[in-house]
This record gives C-alpha cells, structure tokens and sequence, in this order.
C-alpha cells in the first residue's frame, strides 16, 4: 500500500480516541492544567475589566463622541487633572464646523459627608443631558446633587437627604445608575454647583458630539476611547494587567506544549507502527491535532465555566466585570496558543521514520 495513503481500516481520529480513552488518568491532569491556566487568564481579564471600568465607566457613559481639553506643555499628555479651560469653551466650540453638540465638563474629587459619616467621591458637573438614567428622584438643579446607586446603598441616602460637599450643603434631588471616576463614586450636579464646589470659574473640559474640522487654539480634542487615558493611572494599570495576562498565555503555551512533547515521544512506536502500515504523515498530524484540540476544548471550557461563576461571587467584593466578549477572547486566545504549542512538538510526528522508529522501541 502505497506510503502517502490512509489505509481505510483506520478511522479519522481513532489513534486519538483510543489514547484518551485508555489514558485517562494522563489526559485528566493535562485537562486540568489548562483548566487551571484558563481559570487565572479569565479571572485576570474579569479583574482588569472591572478595574478598567471603576477608572473610567463615568466617560464612557457620557453619550458623546469626543472631549476637548486644555492643550497639554510638549512632551506631555491630556489629564482631567491638569485640564483647566473658559466656562465659555463648549459654547465657542458649538459655534466650529464639525460639531453638532457640546458641554461644558467639570470634574473634580472632594468628600461627601453625611452626619458622621464620610466618603470620598468624584463630583462631576455638566448638563443633564449627559446625566446616566435616573433611577429615582428628579435631575439636579441648582445646589442639588445625583447621587449614583451604590454610593446611595453604602451612605444610606435616599431622595430629599441633606449632605456636605466640599463644605457646601447640599440636598440629594436623584439617585442614577452607578458610574465610577479613578475607582471613586461619581456625584453629578450642574456646572454652576460644581464651580462653586470645586472653587473655580472655569471647566475641566468640553463633552463633544462630532470633531471640529480645525484646531482651536489652546484645546486638544480626543475621542471618548482615548480620553479614557486622561483619567489618572488608567493607563498603567491596564498595561500592568494586560503584561500579566499575555506572561500567563506565554507560560500557558510552554506548559501545553511540554506536556504534548512528552506525550508524542511516549507514542512514539505506535505512530511507527501506523506509519508502517501506511497511515500518511498527513493523517498522523491530523489525529494528533484533532486530539489536542479535544483537550484544549475541554480544559478551556471547565476553566472559563468555573472562573465565570466565582466572578460572580468576587464581583460582590472587588471590581469585576465579565462580559461575553472579556470571556470569550480569552478562551479562544487559550484554544490557539494552545493549539500552536502543541503544534510545535506535534510537528516531528510528520518526520517519523518507520524504520527507525520502530528499531527505537525494540
């Protein structure tokens, strides 16, 4: 029978079939390293999506395309920080072609107080237009204040309750739907209220729908995406994460790939025997995917089901969000770098000599 063909006697992925059936004890602890290796990727993604969230959730909320903020010095970047800009900035931008909507932005940190006790929260003041949905309670007006709904929970505040901001009374008029600023609770109010709060006759930034089509002197416009690295540390602390979730994978791949080198050297006369049949180098490498693929498939799916249910719990404690995409990138990544490492020692089952493989195993 000639060397190149498949004999029929031997089905698609019976050598691969047969060897997870009869070492099963094997292939359960590879099941379950990639499990667990699956398991801190997708934990990790859930922690950097919801740190990544309580940094920068109250921008992303913001129902605009672009912020514009004060042009930073050479050498440096935007911040909410350092952005200080004219009360009139959103107006005179309203006025540029390119343009369909502005507002004036102001953000600022300080303290909520409330009898005796005390929290520490980002007021952000701007139209109500950019407000989140209003749970409960009517939108601020002047001297009043929203307050989202977990900074509502943990001060106990409900509608109508009296509260110090920054020194200044002030009467809660809503409840909205939680948001976060650098990992604080976020207070919405007007831009009035928040210059008085914030001791400031100016804004932080402007809140754009559409691009101006030229540069206004003294502003830097960036999209909302890229504005999310304006907030202070977001963008280290994502770096910081993302460096741990790819030094994960990289391990992953040289784990899997361990372990299924290992494997082919041990299968080594059985390949030489399939090959001596005339079982093609083709079909040798495609069993040997296809069962590495089975493992991946099933160490991966135990990690992420397993991950998905303890984020739900974590996520009561600590931030974590866990959405269809944050899962499902990860699990796939997991699948072809896994796949790629077990490539890369299933490779030399394509270069196996019958002859000499099988004089190896005498």
């Amino acid at each position: 029978m000639p060397a190149n063909r498949r004999p029929a006697s031997i089905a698609p992925m019976f050598i691969a079939l047969r060897d997870l059936r009869f070492a099963r004890g094997r292939f359960v602890l590879i099941i379950s390293v990639i499990a667990l290796m699956t398991f801190m990727v997708v934990m990790l993604s859930g922690l950097a999506g919801g740190l990544g969230a309580a940094s920068v959730s109250a921008v992303d909320a913001l129902p605009v395309t672009h912020l514009a903020f004060q042009q930073p010095a050479p050498g440096q970047t935007v911040s909410f920080t350092n952005s200080t800009l004219p009360a009139d900035t959103a107006a005179r931008l309203a006025a540029r072609p390119g343009i369909t909507d502005a507002h004036s932005l102001g953000v600022s940190t300080t303290q909520l107080h409330k009898a005796a006790t005390a929290a520490a929260v980002t007021v952000i003041g701007t139209d109500s237009a950019l407000f989140p949905a209003v749970a409960s309670g009517q939108p601020p007006q002047a001297g009043q204040v929203a307050v989202t709904t977990k900074l509502a929970d943990d001060q106990h505040l409900r509608v109508g309750d009296q509260v110090v901001i920054a020194g200044t009374n002030a009467t809660v008029a809503a409840v909205v739907a939680d948001t976060s600023f650098n990992h604080l609770p976020v207070v919405y109010t007007d831009v009035a209220t928040w210059q008085r709060l914030a001791h400031t006759d100016g804004v932080t930034a402007a809140a754009l729908t559409g691009t101006p089509t030229a540069d206004v002197a003294g502003v830097k416009v960036v999209g909302k995406k890229a504005a999310f690295d304006a907030v202070g540390g977001y963008s280290s602390e994502q770096g910081s994460l993302s460096l741990m979730r790819i030094l994960l994978v990289v391990v992953s791949v040289l784990v899997i790939g361990s372990f299924f080198t290992v494997w082919t050297m041990q299968r080594s006369g059985d390949l030489a025997v399939v090959r001596a049949i005339g079982g093609s180098r083709g079909y040798l490498l495609r069993d040997a995917l296809g069962q590495a693929l089975l493992v991946m498939l099933a160490g991966t799916a135990v990690g992420a089901a397993v991950a998905a249910a303890l984020g739900i719990v974590a996520a009561r404690a600590v931030p974590f969000e866990l959405t269809g995409a944050s899962l499902a990138l990860p699990l796939a990544a997991m699948t072809v770098v896994g796949l790629l490492g077990a490539a890369a020692s299933i490779g030399r089952i394509s270069k196996v000599d019958p002859l000499s493989a099988l004089g190896a195993v005498r």
